[in-house]
């Protein structure tokens, strides 16, 4: 019985010592601004599609007048369902449908003017693009976005008051009729010649204040709380500064919304890099067009993006901590064209290929530190596929590393990076060294991190081990993913 109770004992201090090593650390404070829930779930989007068809599509131009017959809208073989399952397919996320252009066609049957496919041949005047699309994104999971140009070069009160109620009934229409919609996109362009029902004339708006821009997005939010509002300042989601979706190789999620406004010098820099010290945040949506222009142009159909400039430009977006927001436009028919469709499979095969093995799986990883010696943040946390877990280091530290070991020798192309962003944004300065000839060779660098950070080193390099050093950071370092290609 003695015998008994000593091992009992014994398993008990071991129990103890099992228990003290588990211990529970309290996670790091969040710093500065941090995503909501609904950019949190944006961020994890990453790829969506941008789908520009309207009048414009018939007449071979890219910005309407406004003074085209709604007659001209007339595809032959209109088929939504073709371009959301092609998309579906190649990974897409979301869909953001050019409800109404500059030109002001409306490609649903607004009550408001007659300036829409109601008035077209299409369906005999019966059709409504934005319900079929809405329902084509419900069919296949993705998500359902709308641009609504702020500006209208057909309608002849652009530029008094009774103009922004025009804008807002259309945007009720939108926001109680095609069920959820995640975002709303719409651009500075604002004013200009236009046909304004017959005035023939150019016309400029205030921009900062004609639409009364805090009143018109609360309509929106009392309607659908959950939509995120894009423009070229915010205020949820930014614009890059280009069209060719390439975000800064410092790319902070952070920005003062009170310093973008028309006109300010640097604001496209601003624009693609964010702001270390801004109090909002405002994450980047990187946009281009898989073909030069915006709408479809049959002199364009040899002028497709590549996969391999897709890959490209996935790099320079996504892999730089922002989402990309790739514009495909329909045909004459309402197709995908059959070479922007090879285009996205080629695209998404390269990345399926890229991206296929990821080497950390079975590896050895340490940290140079772990915040309270606890398993909770070890090292181990940023290889484990779990996004809620994450290796971070006591609040004094704000360098440290993680090394990975493996089995044998491999051959790296890509470092894949991601920072634990609800609890802010931190990292300001990393680099990634190979173990080679028997000693650390730096192979990459970089600033920010953010969401997600896809490195593509300059040549494929053959190690045994890798180490990621943060060098430095507004915080302590909090890693919730590592991955090696």
């Amino acid at each position: 019985m003695q015998r008994f109770y000593r091992l009992m004992a014994v398993l008990c201090l071991l129990g103890g010592l099992a228990c003290e090593n588990k211990k529970t650390v309290s996670p790091p404070t969040s710093i500065g601004p941090v995503p909501d829930a609904k950019q949190m779930e944006w961020h994890k989007m990453e790829k969506n599609a941008f789908i520009h068809f309207t009048i414009n599509t018939f007449t071979d131009k890219e910005w309407g007048y406004g003074d085209e017959s709604p007659e001209l809208f007339n595809p032959t073989d209109l088929n939504v369902d073709q371009w959301v399952k092609v998309l579906k397919e190649t990974g897409f996320k979301g869909v953001i449908l050019t409800c109404k252009h500059h030109d002001g066609f409306c490609l649903w049957p607004s009550k408001y003017t007659e300036h829409t496919v109601a008035k077209s041949p299409y369906k005999n005047g019966k059709g409504d693009i934005a319900k079929e699309v809405s329902e084509a994104c419900e069919k296949y999971g993705l998500k359902f976005g709308v641009y609504l140009s702020p500006w209208d070069r057909n309608r002849a009160d652009y530029g008094d008051s009774t103009y922004v109620t025009y804008y807002r009934n259309q945007l009720k229409e939108l926001f109680t009729s095609y069920g959820d919609v995640f975002e709303m996109w719409f651009d500075g362009a604002n004013g200009g010649d236009g046909f304004y029902g017959g005035a023939d004339e150019v016309r400029r708006i205030e921009r900062e204040s004609y639409y009364h821009w805090p009143q018109t997005l609360d309509l929106v939010r009392s309607i659908q709380p959950q939509v995120l509002f894009f423009s070229d300042g915010g205020p949820d989601l930014r614009w890059g500064g280009n069209e060719e979706a390439r975000a800064g190789l410092t790319n902070w999620n952070t920005i003062s919304t009170d310093t973008l406004y028309a006109g300010k010098s640097g604001i496209m820099d601003l624009l693609n890099s964010g702001s270390e010290n801004g109090v909002n945040w405002v994450p980047l949506e990187a946009n281009t067009s898989i073909r030069p222009g915006w709408f479809y142009h049959a002199k364009e159909d040899s002028l497709v993006k590549t996969p391999e400039q897709l890959m490209d430009i996935y790099l320079t977006s996504v892999g730089r901590g922002s989402t990309l927001l790739l514009n495909i436009p329909p045909d004459k028919r309402g197709h995908f064209h059959e070479n922007d469709i090879d285009a996205l499979k080629g695209w998404h095969a390269l990345q399926e290929k890229e991206f296929a093995n990821n080497l950390i799986k079975n590896t050895k990883v340490t940290a140079s530190s772990v915040r309270g010696n606890a398993e909770q943040y070890d090292a181990r946390n940023a290889v484990d596929e779990n996004y809620d877990t994450y290796w971070a280091t006591d609040d004094n530290i704000q360098t440290g590393s993680l090394e990975v070991e493996f089995s044998g020798e491999r051959t790296i192309k890509y470092v894949l990076l991601q920072e634990y962003i609800p609890l802010g944004q931190r990292i300001k300065d990393f680099s990634i060294d190979a173990w080679i000839n028997g000693g650390w060779k730096e192979i990459a660098k970089g600033t920010t991190i953010g969401y997600k950070r896809i490195l593509k080193l300059d040549a494929p390099v053959k190690t045994d081990k890798l180490k990621i050093n943060i060098l430095d950071s507004k915080a302590c370092p909090v890693i919730n993913n590592l991955e090696v290609y």
